[in-house]
């Protein structure tokens, strides 16, 4: 598997970057429907392909909380409201969440001190919210909207993965 580093690939590359990690996500999840064996897969997947990352992982939907499912890294919050933190925040908006700077993100949960930049996109399927993938890293400024493109393409993959639940 080959890991760039992103910072020195040609803007132009990214979009490549990406479409090798979401043929490489789509070989890692044909076949199998179960919501934990894929999110653990794709999260140590994630772990090892994105570079300047200290987190990656999913939150699924448990009533009004998003509760902590397979990811990589530092120990996290095992417990998020919807609508509270950025992870909160993409479920309650359904909308992706690309923060810069987690300390100016007003109500940001500090799971890992670490963290200074975050990128969260909500999981939909069949039109409800089922959870949301986060990714933190210890660098500002990390993500940008090719990495967020790419990963909502890696997102999609994710929930089709899990058929008509």
């Amino acid at each position: 598997m080959y890991t760039p580093a992103l910072d020195r690939l040609d803007p132009a590359d990214r979009p490549a970057f990406y479409a090798e990690l979401a043929e490489q996500t789509a070989a890692l999840l044909r076949g199998e429907r179960d919501r934990i064996a894929n999110a653990a897969n794709l999260a140590a997947l994630l772990w090892l392909t994105l570079p300047d990352i200290n987190w990656a992982g999913f939150y699924f939907v448990d009533g009004d909380e998003l509760v902590l499912g397979p990811f990589q890294g530092q120990p996290a919050c095992t417990r998020i409201a919807i609508g509270k933190g950025v992870c909160g925040t993409a479920a309650l908006t359904r909308q992706v969440q690309r923060i810069d700077n987690v300390h100016e993100f007003p109500g940001h949960i500090a799971c890992d001190s670490a963290s200074q930049s975050e990128l969260v996109l909500p999981l939909i399927q069949a039109g409800n919210v089922i959870g949301v993938l986060d990714i933190d890293s210890p660098r500002l400024v990390r993500f940008s909207a090719a990495d967020q493109a790419g990963l909502e393409v890696i997102s999609r993959l994710f929930v089709a993965s899990l058929g008509d639940e």
